[in-house]
């Protein structure tokens, strides 16, 4: 059971109307207040079923001990899911009954308990007293209040050192200006203003779901594994079907640009000296686990892996720029319990990472740039759109100010600067692009640094013309970032775009099925089949259920399908089909070579890829 304890001056609450969850209650029971009470916000979780009786004892032990501090004898308890990042919720019933438990518990210490209802819209507010003991956030199980992690976590010595960071923040235009972030003015970029607000603010913590997750449920895409830890997800096929397109075509463009893939370890030793060092240089929490006596960490990159190739390399300058790419499945992070949230920030996450072996300054700046293009075509192909910034330390902007001024004049809008007056990390320079999502938080997708220190540490070397051994630069890169914070980023769009009324959809090419076939009679199944067998290498299914035409139309539209095509008797003789064509308002009427020529238009060098799941909808299970 999660938790979240305000001790507040005031609480109050209205219950407006009920879900299909909702329990029964009267009407007095709609709206209540208290004064000098513990708001205690409550989540019950599926593992806490087995066992709701000693959860209940242990949350009331807690809250008396709270309470006892504060000095307050008044507690309202209020059903809040949202707390329930990375767990399965506890059914309804089991959740009213965990609720009445604690109730009637405090209520025998001689409390007054208020319980907000179960299931009901609510508004409500408070106001929250200033003292340490003020906000408190809990755990608690069966065995008692949580206290210790599920595994060790490492801190580096770079994550303490961006506890005390210093930086100055300015807005760079495309026009060279540099204005402090409190004196630009945003009216024209009110997501740069989020953005920037986020970023010098430094608030991770998310306290309500961001739309993303209510989609990834209701379109099957992903969902939270109770069986592992928080942070690691479950992928249904529809999910499975647009990571695999997003990581094809992410090789795709790597392929091009001339990088190598390579396959690497998941996990490495702690004692590995160019290790031990690297680690305490990451801004990353780590994962440990043990093989007998000894320590290991889970990768959160690919990056000590290809060092490690690179250092067994006998390289020249006429092998440089040399680029090496994996797809990290899996990256592991020990992010901080409260931010994690949907598929937005993940403890294992599928990330690819090239690392580029660069001779000089000036071979750095340029790869820099091209990866830096390569981002912007991986976010166009994405269709989301992206707020800059730039990370440099002081002595390096300052040698390099017209570089950084022309990646803002590449992409064609002021950029969020951040300057360091010195050098925490192993890199002088990078860039992310970030995505604003519904709740106003940003998250980072595309990244490059150049990397300063790493090629010493871990002995990579090259011989130059002059057949000198020196010590390269290296270039960290993904030009799209973490694959399942792509899917949250285009799912928050998608929710953005329904809010402002427009089709919610995904890509094109992402689509899971890209056509569907509506026979308006089991007669016309024979032909629905011969279209979708007409039309190889595009995602065809077919709805076989029997509902009428309109149901299926609408089922088809809220599936976010890109075309729909009624066939019926008419169809099958004329080969002209009625076309629904998502965005737009009204259908066309196109023959099969007409829609064959317009699907390859809009799929042309994306990657190709057949259902994940039957073509009949009819024979289609139920995965949430």
């Amino acid at each position: 059971m999660k938790e979240l304890i305000l001790h507040c001056d005031m609480v109050r609450f209205q219950a407006d109307r009920k879900t299909k969850v909702a329990e029964e209650i009267e009407e007095k029971q709609k709206s209540a207040s208290m004064e000098n009470a513990l708001f205690v916000r409550m989540a019950i979780e599926k593992t806490d079923e087995s066992n709701l009786a000693e959860v209940a004892k242990n949350t009331v032990t807690d809250l008396k001990d709270v309470a006892s501090k504060v000095s307050t004898k008044n507690i309202m308890i209020y059903p809040y899911a949202h707390l329930l990042y990375g767990s399965e919720p506890a059914s309804p019933a089991k959740a009213i009954e965990f609720m009445k438990e604690v109730e009637g518990l405090l209520v025998k210490e001689g409390f007054s308990v208020i319980r907000a209802p179960f299931g009901w819209y609510k508004a409500f507010e408070f106001k929250c007293k200033g003292h340490p003991l003020s906000e408190l956030s809990r755990v608690i199980s069966a065995e008692g209040k949580a206290e210790k992690p599920a595994s060790k976590e490492v801190e580096s010595q770079a994550v303490k050192a961006e506890k005390k960071l210093t930086s100055t923040w300015l807005i760079l235009t495309p026009e060279g200006k540099e204005i402090p972030v409190d004196k630009f003015d945003y009216s024209k970029y009110p997501k740069l203003g989020i953005f920037s607000q986020y970023e010098t603010k430094k608030d991770r913590t998310v306290l309500s779901e961001p739309p993303h997750v209510t989609l990834m449920r209701e379109k099957e895409i992903a969902g939270y594994e109770p069986g592992s830890d928080p942070g690691n997800m479950r992928w249904y096929p529809y999910g499975k079907q647009i990571k695999d397109l997003i990581e094809a075509r992410v090789l795709q463009r790597i392929l091009e640009y001339g990088g190598m893939p390579v396959e690497t370890p998941q996990m490495y030793d702690f004692k590995h000296p160019a290790l031990e060092k690297y680690m305490n240089r990451v801004p990353a929490r780590q994962y440990t686990v043990r093989s007998g006596e000894d320590e290991y960490f889970l990768r959160f990159s690919a990056c000590f892996g290809q060092f490690l190739i690179n250092k067994d390399m006998y390289l020249t300058s006429k092998n440089l720029p040399l680029k090496l790419y994996e797809l990290t499945k899996y990256a592991y992070r020990r992010e901080q319990t409260g931010e994690l949230v949907g598929l937005r920030r993940l403890r294992a996450f599928t990330m690819p990472d090239m690392h580029t072996v660069c001779m000089d300054f000036d071979q750095a700046r340029s790869s820099f740039l091209e990866q830096y293009k390569l981002s912007m075509g991986i976010m166009a192909d994405l269709g989301v759109e992206y707020e800059t910034a730039i990370r440099v330390v002081k002595s390096f902007y300052d040698e390099n100010k017209e570089f950084v001024k022309g990646l803002v004049k590449t992409v064609g809008k002021p950029v969020l600067l951040e300057v360091w007056d010195q050098r925490f990390f192993y890199f002088v320079l990078k860039f992310e692009f970030n995505f604003v999502d519904c709740l106003n938080k940003a998250s980072a997708l595309s990244t490059v640094q150049i990397d300063v220190e790493n090629a010493e540490r871990f002995g990579i070397k090259y011989v130059n013309p002059e057949n000198e051994t020196k010590f390269p630069l290296i270039l960290h890169c993904s030009i799209s970032g973490a694959v399942e914070r792509d899917v949250y980023a285009i799912l928050e769009k998608a929710h953005m775009d329904r809010e402002a009324k427009k089709a919610a959809m995904l890509p094109d090419w992402l689509s899971p099925t890209r056509v569907r076939d509506i026979p308006i009679a089991d007669r016309h199944m024979a032909k629905a089949n011969e279209l979708a067998d007409s039309l190889a290498g595009v995602r065809v299914d077919i709805d076989d259920r029997g509902e009428t035409i309109g149901k299926k139309i609408r089922n088809a539209e809220l599936d976010w399908i890109p075309y729909i095509i009624v066939v019926g008797d008419k169809e099958a003789e004329s080969g002209k089909y009625p076309v629904r064509v998502r965005g737009k308002s009204e259908q066309v009427e196109m023959s099969l070579d007409e829609l064959k020529k317009e699907l390859s238009a809009r799929s042309a060098g994306y990657p190709l890829a057949p259902l994940y799941i039957s073509r009949l909808v009819s024979s289609r299970p139920k995965f949430n």
